[in-house]
């Protein structure tokens, strides 16, 4: 009997033993957390990672593909939900989206380029191509590493606070790719650089795109990880209706829909919690409802409350606590490696960085050097990594560049207003002409008046630069009598001019800092003004008021800071010019020598999140006999991009009051109502006259007064505006229109 139920024991031991060995310990759950791509219906991931936290479930590894995978290497590197969601809570997705560079990282001349051109396409080999994507994605690269940096020691994925890896596609086999080691944003960048939306990212030799082409939901790369309990959140749509297809990003992602869609029937029925949030009624770029988008994912998840709850209990150990993220304010970088470059010198790109080696630069001065070589639009992608150096404190910066290929580019734009009136804009752009740092711009402008910019400039960043500038203008205007005969007859008010304008500048320019330039140079202008509505002679069927060439040097101080060049919110502005005439043809009399200064100082500030104020002040004045009222200042109108002393003035018409001094203010009032939708009021007031300064008139009450209400749209043409103005004392009012950028 003893022995009957000795081995009775060993076999009840043996069972229970075997038992435990197929039953999970309920003290040792493994929770894998699978999170799919989706875009912007990926958001919905943090709300589900929220109710995950406040449950106490513990996850242990986490899988994501591209929008996914960026949630999820957030989580992994050591943040809660709620941190992720403050994240998200402050990022501007249409600099993210579209790559938006800040105007500041711009040098003046990429400025004027970018505020310019409504299209831009590649032109190289004269075959016109498409862009190969929307956005280079930098803007993204750079918030990511900024973001994980507290993680940078941690290249292996697996020894991250939350173990984790991502899926990717390889862009020339087609065949899925897990990514688990290596540099962690840029691993990131790429399992989400969907097509069209994201231009493809270059690891290794290899070129990588969105992983949901081919693996969106990695739920059997997650069960190989070993783990008990798989959770997988899923925001794919089925299939859209064609109507619903707005987009050629929609219309991939429908592509991409059709396997991914079919593979998950067994996906699901293999996942042990599966959580879909309500997203039907977003799409992949709905970044702008993202605070709708969390809020749904966490009912979803709370609709499995019960088995989240049930899963929480039986894990006895909890997620270690993480001690809050410390975001590095400065950093310290020894050496700097630089691959990738051929074109370009290693001090160039440098310079464009401001780095030096064994120097400890803030974060925000490193984002801003990195932004300031994007800028330049001459690398197709410019990826780093800061590794920690060895035997030292800091980082050691490793850099991967892809120079862009593309030298030539064809833009385009279209334009109206009250002056130019209808115009369109053909240009062409092509660098590296002569020299490594070079660059060619011809605009060719037709409409109603036909017009032309050619500009070629040698970039030496914050050296001595090289330009070489020609410019011809032509409009007719209605003009103020007086402003064009020195004894005008009291019976006409205004005459009928065409004004023609040529100029050609040769200058130099160095950059202070990103936002100061001075430029030293020489100009050459013709000018002729004339009209057909009076005639002084009979052999003539036009009367001529200028007809000469004017020789000149000339400096520049510009400063701007300003964040929108149309629709400022902050920031400082000055533009100084002095101009020294020394020399004009086809004088009657002998040419005396003489100056020209003005300049315009600026401020803009924000009142509110919605509203907005700036004040802008000018000034100018002749210095010697001003042979030229043509060169006077000239107030009137409303617009940019005016040439020689033509000044915008509300209430006035152009051209309406000359003088050779001039001092104006303007005050403007903007409220933003909508995104990028803006109702304007201003009021400027000036005096102008010939000899102001020295009759002290500019210091009395103003002459001339006048007051705006207008709208203002800043779309993708430009700003298109509607003004309306008034004049106390003309007592009439005077509209204003424009649309797209000024050129």
């Amino acid at each position: 009997m003893r022995v009957i139920l000795f081995f009775s024991i060993i076999f009840m031991s043996v069972f229970v033993h075997a038992q435990e060995q197929k039953t999970p310990s309920v003290t040792d759950l493994k929770v894998g957390l699978v999170l799919s791509g989706g875009g912007a219906k990926g958001l919905a991931h943090i709300g589900v990672i929220k109710v995950l936290d406040s449950l106490g479930v513990r996850v242990d590894y986490v899988a994501g593909t591209s929008m996914g995978a960026i949630v999820g290497s957030l989580y992994a590197s050591g943040y809660t939900g709620i941190e992720i969601d403050s994240i998200f809570k402050t990022i501007n997705f249409d600099n993210i989206i579209i790559d938006n560079i800040p105007r500041e990282a711009k040098t003046f001349y990429e400025r004027e380029n970018s505020e310019r051109y409504a299209l831009t396409l590649p032109f190289d080999g004269f075959k016109l191509r498409l862009p190969t994507a929307l956005s280079r994605g930098q803007n993204t690269f750079n918030l990511l590493s900024e973001l994980t940096l507290h993680v940078k020691n941690t290249t292996d994925f697996s020894k991250l606070p939350i173990p984790f890896f991502c899926m990717t596609t390889d862009m020339e086999t087609g065949k899925a790719v897990q990514l688990e080691r290596g540099n962690l944003a840029q691993s990131v960048m790429a399992s989400g650089a969907l097509p069209t939306l994201f231009q493809p990212v270059y690891m290794d030799d290899n070129v990588y795109i969105d992983g949901g082409v081919v693996n969106n939901y990695p739920l059997g790369e997650m069960k190989a990880k070993g783990m008990d309990i798989i959770i997988g959140v899923d925001v794919q749509d089925g299939l859209s209706k064609s109507k619903d297809l707005k987009s050629a990003t929609e219309i991939l992602y429908q592509i991409q829909n059709y396997k991914t869609l079919s593979d998950m029937v067994k996906k699901i029925e293999a996942t042990d919690i599966y959580i879909t949030p309500d997203i039907k009624n977003f799409n992949v770029i709905s970044f702008d409802q993202g605070a709708e988008i969390i809020e749904n994912g966490a009912l979803a998840a709370k609709k499995h409350l019960s088995e989240l709850e049930d899963l929480a209990r039986k894990q006895h150990a909890k997620r270690k606590e993480m001690p809050p993220i410390k975001h590095l304010d400065s950093i310290s970088i020894n050496g700097i490696q630089i691959h990738g470059n051929d074109t370009y010198s290693r001090a160039y790109i440098l310079g464009k960085l401001k780095l030096k080696s064994n120097t400890r630069v803030s974060y925000i001065d490193f984002s801003d050097g990195v932004n300031n070589l994007i800028a330049t639009n001459n690398f197709d992608s410019f990826t780093y990594d800061l590794r920690p150096s060895k035997n030292k404190h800091g980082f050691d910066l490793i850099t991967n560049i892809k120079e862009s290929t593309k030298k030539t580019a064809l833009k385009l734009a279209l334009h109206y207003d009250d002056l130019y009136k209808s115009a369109a804009l053909v240009n062409i752009t092509t660098k590296r002409l002569l020299t490594n740092n070079d660059v060619m711009s011809f605009d060719l402008i037709l409409g109603d008046n036909l017009r032309y910019n050619f500009e070629y400039y040698i970039d030496k960043g914050f050296y001595w630069s090289i330009g070489l500038r020609s410019r011809y203008n032509q409009f007719n205007k209605n003009v103020a009598a007086d402003i064009l005969l020195r004894e005008a007859d009291p019976g006409i008010n205004k005459i009928d001019t065409e004004l023609k304008d040529f100029t050609n500048q040769f200058y130099i320019q160095t950059q202070f800092l990103s936002d100061m330039a001075l430029s030293l140079g020489a100009e050459h202008k013709y000018l002729k003004i004339s009209s057909e509505t009076i005639i002084e002679t009979p052999e003539s069927s036009e009367s001529t008021f200028e007809n000469r060439n004017y020789f000149s040097g000339f400096a520049k101080m510009n400063y701007d800071s300003y964040d929108n060049k149309y629709f400022p919110k902050n920031g400082f502005y000055f533009n100084g010019d002095f101009h020294l005439y020394f020399y004009a043809s086809e004088s009657d009399t002998d040419f005396d020598q003489f100056s020209i200064a003005k300049a315009d100082l600026g401020y803009a500030f924000k009142i509110s999140n919605k509203f907005s104020a700036s004040i802008l002040s000018e000034g100018g004045f002749s210095i010697g006999s001003n042979e030229s009222p043509f060169l006077n200042f000239a107030i009137g109108g409303y617009g940019g991009n005016l040439i020689n002393n033509i000044k915008s003035f509300y209430g006035y018409d152009w051209l309406s009051v000359s003088g050779d001094g001039f001092v104006k203010t303007t005050f403007k009032i903007d409220y933003e109502f909508s995104k990028k939708h803006h109702l304007i009021a201003a009021a400027n007031f000036a005096n102008i006259e010939d000899n102001l300064f020295t009759s002290g008139e500019w210091l009395t009450s103003p002459d001339y007064t006048g007051y705006a209400l207008g709208y203002g749209w800043d779309s993708f043409l430009g700003p298109i505006e509607a003004t309306y103005s008034y004049s106390p004392e003309t007592k009439q009012s005077v509209w204003f229109f424009n649309i797209g950028f000024w050129f």
